[in-house]
């Protein structure tokens, strides 16, 4: 079967010349490729399920002296700043470059995040990767130094025993209401609980993945009876509450906590 009947027969998408994708390819890589440069950014760290916060527009990183580029939506079109179609063109020279002809490198990425995304995002790409093992703790040092200035604070706020990008952003909204707060708390018989803030609230990240379903809703309850017995509150807010309405769970902990406070 040659590539052009392959091509035609939908067994194979030609994104470029002597390019070719599976079918089923993410939309994100066809476009990089078609295009003529590299996944980068939120969109690499999303296809190796580190978080990536916003992902929904495709990142691509651009060698400077890359010629005919394309139109991420056809191939035979020349590239344009009018039909880029969404996708963000990321120019500056990578750090490391130990990445794939399709993709820049870990490193390189949260560096391209650090400069592009939302602060507390970019800080829960790194708690991510950190946890997942892409990144070492010394590798922090090299990824700061290529990061902006502005964002150098949060160094000192990277934690990899995150497990999601939820548990980043729940870890600073506590913080940020100056609240105390302990880390993946460990309780006999009940089990280990993302946070334990001012010595009487537990707060749980909820989210689909880890918690859909009838049986893992009833552990779930179980554990905050289990908690209640033992004299804590228990807050659970849903994936979507912390990371589009942060002040309404930050109000939420807040009283919480004030309710157990001596007046």
């Amino acid at each position: 079967l040659s590539l052009t009947s392959a091509v035609r027969g939908g067994q194979l998408i030609r994104a470029r010349r002597d390019h070719y994708l599976l079918p089923d390819a993410d939309r994100h890589l066809v476009e990089a490729v078609r295009i003529g440069g590299r996944l980068a950014c939120v969109s690499a760290l999303a296809a190796v399920d580190v978080f990536a916060g916003e992902n929904a527009k495709t990142h691509v990183h651009m060698n400077r002296t890359m010629s005919r580029s394309r139109s991420p939506k056809d191939r035979f079109i020349p590239l344009t700043k009018s039909n880029r179609d969404g996708v963000r063109l990321h120019w500056r020279p990578l750090m490391a470059d130990d990445g794939t002809e399709f993709m820049v490198g870990i490193r390189d990425a949260l560096v391209q995040v650090l400069r592009c995304q939302q602060t507390v995002h970019a800080l829960a790409s790194i708690d991510s990767a950190l946890h997942l093992g892409f990144i070492e703790a010394g590798d922090l040092t090299s990824i700061f130094a290529a990061a902006p200035g502005r964002v150098a604070h949060l160094r000192t706020q990277v934690d990899g025993r995150a497990e999601s990008g939820q548990e980043t952003m729940l870890r600073r909204i506590i913080a940020d209401a100056g609240l105390q707060y302990d880390v993946q708390v460990l309780f006999e018989s009940i089990g280990r609980v993302d946070f334990v803030v001012e010595g009487c609230l537990v707060v749980e990240a909820d989210s689909r993945m880890a918690h859909d379903g009838w049986e893992k809703h009833v552990r779930d309850r179980g554990r905050d009876l289990a908690l209640a017995r033992v004299g804590y509150m228990s807050l659970r807010p849903a994936y979507q509450h912390t990371m589009a309405n942060p002040g309404l769970v930050r109000e939420a902990i807040l009283n919480l906590v004030a309710t157990r406070r001596p007046s």
